[in-house]
C-alpha cells in the first residue's frame, strides 16, 4: 500500500485525501525516511536545492485581533507592545539587501487604520527606491481591503502571506471570537489573487481538537486555492492564550509534533509541486537542527529575523522562540553555514519568487 502510495507520489503528486491521510499516520523511521526522500526528490525536480533567503522584519506587536492561540493577541495585557520607527523598518530591509537577502517580509499584528495603511505605503516607497527596486518585498499583515491591497502592490510589494491557520471552518470558530470571520479571510485570499500578489497561506499543525483528517483538508484546500507559496509550522502553546487551557489534554511530545510538521511540509512539496514552501522558525523551536529537517523534507524558503533584537522578545506569538538574541548577521552567516552542511545552496540576490506563480501567469496570458 505504501509503496503504491509513494511511487503515485513521486509520478503526479495527485493524491486522495484517504491517502494522505495514510501518510500523515506514518510513523515508523524508514517510512518517513521513504516520504522525506521521495518529496525531496519532487523538490530538486521542480524548485532545485536553492534555500531562498527572506529578511523577516517584525515591525510591530499591536494588534486589532483577539485569536485564543496567539501570544499578542488584543486582550494579553501582559506584553509590552511596540512598533519600529519607520525609519528603522526601512533599515532592516535595506540590511537585507546590503546583505545579499533577494527579499524581504513585513510582518506585524493586524491593523488597517488609515495611518497604518499610510505608514506602510510610505515605508514601501521608500524602501523600493533605497534598493534600486532590487529588494523584494513580502507583506504579512492580515485581513485589508482590496483598496489597500492595491495601494500596498502598487507601492513596491509582490508577495503577502495571509494564513488562514486551519480550513475547517468549525475548529476555525473555536480558535476565534465571534467577530473573526472565516469567509472573510477567504475573501482576502481571493482579493491578493485578483489584485496580482503572489498569494501564500498556512496553517498551524497540532492544534488542539484537530485531527489528521483537517491537515488532509488543509492541504486539498491549498491545492485547490492554486496557492503559490506556503509558511505553515506546528503550534505551539503561549501560557497567556486562552488555548492554554488544553494543554495538558492536548499538547503533543514535541519530537511528534515536528514529525507532523516535516510529514505537511512534504505532502505540499508532492502535491504542489513548484510552489514556495518555507521552513519556519516554530521547527527551531521544537529541534535544533528543525529548519535544516524541513529543507530536507520538501521546503525552499528560510526567513531568518532581521528585527533589532531590543524588541524581539515581545513579538512571541508562542513561547520559547528561538534566536531573540541573535543580531541579523549572527543568524545570517550561522544559517548559511547550516544550509550547505546538509548540500543546499543559500539563495542571495535574487528574488526567488514562485516557479507556480510564473507558470500561472503564463497560462493566464496565454488565455487572455
Amino acid at each position: 500500500m505504501l509503496d503504491q502510495i509513494l511511487k503515485k507520489s513521486e509520478l503526479t503528486g495527485d493524491l486522495t485525501t484517504e491517502e494522505i491521510i495514510t501518510l500523515l499516520e506514518l510513523d515508523d523511521p524508514e517510512d518517513l525516511k521513504r516520504l522525506y526522500e521521495c518529496a525531496y526528490q519532487v523538490k530538486l525536480q521542480h524548485v532545485g536545492r536553492t534555500a531562498w533567503f527572506r529578511g523577516l522584519v517584525e515591525f510591530s506587536n499591536i494588534c486589532s485581533k483577539d485569536c485564543y492561540y496567539c501570544g499578542i493577541r488584543r486582550s494579553n495585557k501582559e506584553v509590552q507592545r511596540f512598533t519600529l520607527p519607520e525609519q528603522n523598518i526601512i533599515d532592516s530591509a535595506v540590511w537585507s539587501w546590503n546583505a545579499g537577502y533577494g527579499s524581504a517580509v513585513l510582518q506585524s499584528g493586524e491593523r488597517s487604520d488609515p495611518e497604518f495603511v499610510d505608514m506602510i505605503e510610505r515605508v514601501l516607497i521608500e524602501i523600493k527606491q533605497k534598493t534600486n527596486n532590487e529588494l523584494g518585498i513580502t507583506l504579512c499583515l492580515g485581513e485589508q481591503s482590496e483598496e489597500t491591497y492595491r495601494r500596498w502592490f502598487n507601492a513596491g510589494a509582490h508577495r503577502y502571506l495571509l494564513r488562514i491557520e486551519t480550513s475547517n471552518p468549525e475548529l476555525y470558530k473555536k480558535l476565534h471570537p465571534d467577530d473573526h470571520s472565516y469567509s472573510r479571510r477567504i475573501e482576502c485570499l481571493d482579493l491578493l489573487r485578483r489584485t496580482g500578489y503572489q498569494v501564500g497561506t498556512g496553517v498551524m499543525i497540532g492544534l488542539p481538537m484537530q485531527t489528521n483528517a483537517d491537515l488532509a483538508g488543509d492541504l486539498m484546500f491549498f491545492k485547490r486555492q492554486d496557492i503559490d507559496m506556503i509558511g505553515m509550522g506546528p503550534y505551539l502553546f503561549h501560557s497567556s492564550t486562552p488555548l492554554a487551557q488544553y494543554r495538558k489534554e492536548w499538547e503533543i511530545p514535541r519530537e511528534r509534533l515536528l514529525s507532523l510538521g516535516l510529514k505537511m511540509i512534504a505532502l505540499a512539496r508532492i502535491m504542489m509541486r513548484d510552489i514556495n514552501i518555507a521552513a519556519t522558525t516554530a521547527l527551531q523551536a521544537l529541534a535544533g537542527d528543525g529548519r535544516e529537517q524541513g529543507l530536507l523534507a520538501g521546503a525552499n524558503v528560510i526567513m531568518p529575523n532581521t528585527t533589532d533584537t531590543e524588541y524581539r522578545a515581545s513579538y512571541q506569538l508562542y513561547e520559547n522562540k528561538p534566536c531573540i538574541d541573535e543580531n541579523a548577521s549572527m543568524c545570517r552567516n550561522c544559517l548559511s553555514r547550516r544550509i550547505e552542511r546538509i548540500g543546499e545552496t543559500p539563495g542571495f540576490k535574487e528574488w526567488g519568487d514562485s516557479p507556480h506563480f510564473a507558470a500561472r501567469q503564463k497560462t493566464t496570458q496565454i488565455i487572455k
